[in-house]
């Protein structure tokens, strides 16, 4: 595809994609973000330019991001629904110190970015290794560890 024909296809496409994508989500940003990355995903793979086809398949691309991030904040949300206490006998058993401990770490875990979070519940909810998180997450091991770690740091500092 030359850029003479993206830009074309991008031109007639983009605020339909975009559209699409916004009466699904409600969201004008992600709408925006789909819709960009569905033009870019067609641009790297450097697919032949048929009108139809070529549209056909933007939607195609963008549906997809659109489930697959659907489906991470599904997860997410599922994940801070079930965040289950367990603390030992070293722990006291005062209800009030429970209370608090267990505040300050859902407060720390809200606050920590999306991509931290997601990590750190992956791992310490469904006790998913670093490669198959990174295989769900589709990003590198190293990735993976990068952001257990800023997790873990974030919550060490938060409990000191």
């Amino acid at each position: 595809m030359t850029k003479e024909e993206f830009k074309i296809i991008y031109d007639l496409y983009f605020d339909n994609i975009r559209s699409y994508i916004y009466y699904r989500s409600g969201n004008e940003e992600l709408a925006t973000d789909i819709a960009q990355e569905a033009f870019i995903k067609v641009w790297e793979k450097q697919f032949d330019y048929h009108p139809n086809k070529t549209k056909s398949l933007l939607y195609k691309i963008a549906l997809d991001k659109y489930i697959t991030h659907y489906r991470k904040v599904k997860v997410e949300a599922k994940y801070l629904n079930e965040v289950k206490f367990n603390f030992t006998e070293g722990v006291s058993t005062n209800s009030i110190e429970y209370q608090e401990l267990k505040t300050l770490y859902e407060k720390t875990l809200a606050n920590l970015p999306e991509k931290q979070r997601e990590v750190f519940l992956m791992s310490r909810l469904e006790e998913l290794t670093y490669k198959e998180i990174a295989e769900r997450l589709e990003i590198g091991v190293k990735a993976v560890e990068k952001r257990m770690s800023l997790a873990l740091g974030v919550l060490k500092k938060a409990f000191k």
